[in-house]
């Protein structure tokens, strides 16, 4: 992902990474339609965080907290992973979704004091990076959360990460986007006390 440009980066149980996220959401220069693709499998725990936060977002959308311009692509129950993420991206790049703002998500191995960080960033996401896999590079822009550390036996770490952590990174993720996706303008006082946040 050298050709990411980080937007916004903040630990998961930082009082205001929710706050922070959903401003650095907001203020993404979004088209009318966004389509957030969610990668993982339910498979590997600590590859599960994708597919943890798309069941959530279909469910905040069920219940009309996330405006019906937003499409999303991997849940639980049908995830977006690595033996069809192919499919999707020649379906992203399609007459339905030319004019729609991709956001992608993902798990991610790192270094272990980065363990639980969330980043924004611009570009595409370039899956499987972690485990070795030559993956098709998906969305305009993308999240990636750190789940465990790498550098040995990645697709073992990945089943052994926990999934409460897992679970409190998709929860924080997933209400940030809502909340980002949702708010067409944020108070000017609130922006500035974000703005000054200084992340670790």
């Amino acid at each position: 992902m050298s050709d990411s440009q980080l937007l916004g980066r903040v630990h998961w149980n930082d009082p205001l990474a929710v706050d922070y996220l959903s401003l650095t959401i907001a203020n993404l220069p979004l088209s009318d339609s966004v389509t957030i693709v969610c990668v993982g499998t339910d498979r590997s725990t600590g590859d599960c965080l994708g597919p943890l936060v798309g069941t959530q977002l279909m469910k905040e959308k069920a219940r009309g907290r996330l405006a019906s311009n937003v499409t999303i692509y991997g849940t639980l129950d049908e995830p977006v992973h690595a033996l069809n993420l192919s499919d999707y991206a020649r379906r992203l790049v399609g007459r339905e979704h030319r004019s729609s703002t991709i956001i992608a998500l993902d798990a991610c191995l790192g270094r272990s004091k980065s363990i639980g960080y969330i980043s924004v960033k611009q570009g595409p996401l370039q899956p499987g990076t972690g485990v070795n896999k030559q993956l098709p590079s998906v969305g305009d822009y993308h999240i990636i959360g750190i789940v465990n550390v790498s550098g040995f036996m990645e697709h073992v770490v990945l089943q052994n990460t926990r999934l409460s952590l897992v679970m409190r990174m998709a929860e924080v993720i997933s209400r940030s986007l809502v909340i980002g996706l949702s708010s067409s303008s944020v108070p000017a006082s609130r922006e500035a006390a974000l703005s000054a946040h200084v992340l670790q």
